[in-house]
């Protein structure tokens, strides 16, 4: 129900909304309207009850009586379903689902079609709005978007305070003015201490429905042209200062242009809503969408989405930043997340930290911090209900936690802390650029993870020899639509000319399961890293794989080109990987290019079976990463998503170590070289570790090096390799603590 018939139906929601009476008696007119103009036989609404419990709060079709008595778990059934997942769901038989859940109280046993959308407000579920009809029924696209509309009007009569108290709303009570401390993840090393300044700046949207569209859109195009000007002054400032916050900010300036962001706004404003809830509407979509996303660094490319929403909300709200308030002298920022922008609005000569409720180390916000050297705690709960405005905090960066109202002694012992990092941290500037040789003379790789163009701007101040894992994928992420070979080839040929003469290793598309390409057919699974994903994709989509080959290949001409597989499973998938590379390379020398003038092709090694498959596959590889993050969920079976269980299993026990050393022994017997490219690698104790057991290259984000390099100059890796031999056979959960023993009785420096 697009266009006229939309438009109509929010300007009569709207007088609803405005009209007299309780809030329970505008939601029961509400979803009598819905079904109505929308002709459905049942229209109920569930609002979200502490304990993530839906209530059936209002409906027409279904049994009054069920009212307030019918309740389901969010997960349960296609309404709970609907809430866990934050997305639409549309069935022409809605019984035959294996998600159904029958309440019998409700009557709805004779309704067969089912439509339901997300209750949406500030990214997070409030509510489900369902529609039903008797007859199966094919629910259209438009249709979806029109209830999704519909549903962000009714999110803020649920969010008001009426229909639940705001205090179970909050789900949280006031922290109480006590020191206390807050656990967290490290997402940039150091230790400050400031006061608190909370970062909230979504503004309210008092209007929902647009009176005039045409108005609506004028008003939106004012209002980005404003938020362009003010994100080019910005541009211009940071280029004046020079660094990576001008790097960071020319890829944020391109999330402000996307083609498709922008219409999606234009095109909620002529279903008939206000310019600021088009651009709330569109932002509320695309986090529930990606929040579902495992993998951090995609999820963080929402961030800068939040920080480009907020902007443009202000612009259109005709208000100044929140930043340009008065400060104190020392700022700990303290934010649900943040965009790059946002960071750089504040004074950068107070501000001593950043603490936020999500985040991790690959979003823009955590790069730009450690290029202004600011420590960052993300992931830390509910901060913004437990921090208050002006607290004094202690931010730990090193051991991801953060002191709240600490008392005198801590701060004491925070000052005695700071002069010692201070110390440590000018060993680590004299080591970045020094061979990174042990003390036994054991030369070892250092070596960049990245992805994007911005991580190979200062190639040079990082000290590393090459880039070990190249993330292809990224680029395809941040693009509205699928690039073609030509727009693949230049950024390759770009990225080649910024690594200059060092080695680079190319990783094929990781994408699929809970990296998805916004142009690419959704693909639901069940369980996502275990499903159609990386190579699997490649190799049912050829031309996708062959495209990307081809790009490689054309743009790597005259010069050596590494690449490799991900998620290799058996010795079958990379013959047949290989077997489509060596098509691209006959077809570019017969169409007379210039070839690569060597090609070395590896395998990821993520999969558990492949270790088996190893002495069959070694003969065929000119080299093996080793992918320890998925590798370690694999082996013990524990979802690295699932905080619950993320943490269970470390990566020093007996049997990741004895993986590790097997993997190593099978690649020298073969000659081929091994590297890993996972997490750990960029840990000075694992990365020890790591050493003990065999590994000569490492890969790793660009602050790891230094303390990595530390670490390895003062460090014997044969006495180490003899500990470790008697460590394999033991029984314990985790070698961790023996290991840093070792590392404090040799004068290891981790």
């Amino acid at each position: 129900m697009p266009g006229i018939t939309s438009r109509r139906l929010l300007a009569r929601l709207r007088d609803v909304m405005a009209g007299s009476g309780s809030a329970q008696h505008r939601l029961d007119k509400i979803v009598t309207l819905i079904g109505a103009e929308m002709g459905a036989d049942v229209c109920s609404c569930y609002v979200m009850r502490a304990g993530d419990i839906l209530e059936l709060f209002a409906t027409v079709g279904l049994n009054q009586s069920a009212v307030h008595k019918t309740r389901l778990r969010v997960g349960e059934g296609l309404v709970g379903d609907i809430a866990a997942h934050a997305r639409p769901v549309a069935l022409a038989n809605a019984p035959s689902h294996p998600n159904f859940a029958y309440r019998p109280e409700t009557g709805e046993e004779a309704f067969l079609s089912l439509m339901g959308v997300p209750i949406l407000r500030g990214g997070r579920v409030r509510g489900v709005l369902v529609i039903q009809h008797k007859d199966k029924r094919v629910y259209f696209e438009e249709e979806v978007e029109t209830l999704q509309t519909i549903a962000m009007v009714v999110a803020e009569l649920t969010a008001g305070g009426e229909l639940v108290s705001q205090q179970e709303i909050s789900a949280v009570a006031d922290a109480a003015l006590l020191p206390t401390r807050l656990e967290g993840v490290g997402l940039n090393r150091g230790l400050a201490m400031g006061l608190a300044v909370l970062h909230r700046p979504q503004l309210t949207i008092r209007q929902m429905v647009a009176e005039d569209p045409d108005v609506e859109i004028e008003r939106f195009r004012k209002a980005l042209e404003g938020m362009h000007t003010a994100l080019d002054d910005l541009l211009r400032a940071s280029s004046v200062e020079g660094g990576e916050h001008h790097d960071i900010l020319e890829t944020y300036r391109m999330f402000a242009e996307d083609r498709g962001w922008l219409s999606r706004i234009r095109e909620a404003i002529r279903n008939g809503l206000t310019a600021e809830a088009a651009v709330q509407r569109v932002q509320n979509d695309t986090r529930a969408r990606m929040s579902q996303m495992h993998d951090p660094y995609f999820r963080e490319r929402l961030l800068d989405l939040d920080d480009l929403t907020n902007r443009l909300l202000q612009h259109l709200a005709g208000k100044e930043s929140l930043a340009s308030a008065n400060l104190p002298d020392d700022v700990v920022l303290v934010a649900r997340s943040m965009g790059p922008a946002e960071l750089l609005d504040y004074d950068r000569r107070r501000l001593r930290a950043l603490v936020l409720e999500e985040g991790s180390a690959s979003s823009h916000v955590a790069i730009v911090a450690r290029a202004l050297d600011i420590p960052v705690v993300g992931q830390c709960t509910d901060v913004l209900t437990r921090i208050e405005p002006l607290d004094q905090l202690i931010v730990d960066g090193d051991n991801a936690q953060v002191l709240v109202r600490p008392a005198e002694d801590i701060q004491d012992a925070f000052h005695n802390s700071m002069t010692v990092r201070a110390q440590r941290k000018r060993l680590y500037a004299e080591t970045i650029h020094q061979p990174a040789v042990s003390l036994d003379g054991v030369e070892v790789s250092v070596n960049l993870n990245c992805g994007l163009l911005i991580d190979l701007q200062h190639l040079d101040d990082t000290g590393a020899a090459g880039v070990g894992l190249y993330r292809t994928e990224i680029p395809f992420m941040i693009r509205s639509e699928y690039p073609g070979v030509d727009a693949q080839t230049e950024l390759y040929g770009r990225v080649l000319e910024l690594i200059g003469a060092r080695p680079i290793v190319f990783r094929t598309l990781d994408v699929g399961g809970d990296k998805s390409l916004p142009y690419f057919a959704d693909q639901e699974q069940e369980n996502p890293a275990l499903g159609w994903r990386a190579i699997r994709i490649g190799l049912d989509r050829p031309a996708m794989l062959r495209q990307q080959l081809r790009a490689l290949l054309r743009a790597s001409g005259g010069r050596e080109m590494r690449v490799m597989f991900p998620m290799i499973s058996e010795c079958a998938e990379f013959e047949d990987a290989r077997a489509v590379l060596d098509l691209e390379m006959e077809r570019l020398v017969r169409r007379g290019g210039v070839p690569p003038a060597r090609v070395l092709v590896g395998a990821m090694l993520e999969v558990p079976s492949l270790v088996w498959h190893l002495p069959a596959l070694l003969p065929r590889l000119d080299f093996l990463s080793v992918g320890s993050n998925d590798l370690m969920q694999y082996m013990f079976a524990a979802d690295r998503g699932n905080p619950r269980i993320n943490t269970r299993y470390d990566p020093l026990s007996p049997p990741m170590l004895t993986m590790f050393r097997h993997l190593v022994g099978l690649c020298e017997e073969a000659g081929v070289p091994i590297s890993i490219c996972g997490e750990m690698a960029g840990r000075p104790l694992d990365a020890m570790a790591l050493l003990g057991v065999g590994f000569r290259s490492l890969s790793m984000s660009p602050p790891a090096v230094g303390p990595v390099k530390t670490m390895l100059r003062s460090l014997n890796v044969s006495q180490l390799r003899e500990y470790i031999e008697t460590l394999y056979p033991v029984r314990d959960h985790s070698l961790r603590e023996k290991l840093r023993s070792f590392a404090i009785d040799h004068g290891v420096m981790i």
